[in-house]
């Protein structure tokens, strides 16, 4: 995924939109605050979040942070690589570090996200 292309949270998740298929992952910001990942929980395919929810969280040394979900919709695909080991996430955070793939249920939703612009403004005063 193209850092540039993407959609925001204040709380460092992204979004990436394929049609009607949302992934979902954390930002390489989030992932060198957060240091020292240990831990990912994500929800099963078939569940449904909404948007603004908890989907999951991450667990470092030092921190466990809740996930929000960026956009409403079904799980249609898990990244289950994560299960076993988090280096697709430090090193891959845009790519092979995505997490959740979500079918939109109202893609309106993605109107309210940051660009990734003011994504980069609101972490330099994060």
């Amino acid at each position: 995924m193209n850092p540039d292309q993407l959609k925001y949270l204040e709380s460092h998740e992204w979004v990436g939109i394929d049609g009607d298929i949302a992934t979902v992952g954390i930002s390489e910001f989030a992932v060198n605050q957060l240091t020292d990942l240990v831990y990912a929980e994500l929800p099963n395919v078939g569940e449904t979040v909404k948007k603004g929810d908890t989907f999951g969280e991450v667990e470092s040394v030092k921190a466990v942070s809740d996930l929000y979900a960026p956009v409403s919709g079904e799980v249609t695909e898990v990244n289950s690589d994560l299960a076993d080991d988090l280096t697709a996430l430090t090193e891959d955070a845009f790519g092979k570090g995505w997490m959740i793939k979500v079918k939109l249920s109202d893609p309106s939703e993605l109107d309210s996200l940051m660009d990734r612009s003011a994504y980069v403004a609101h972490c330099e005063n994060d």
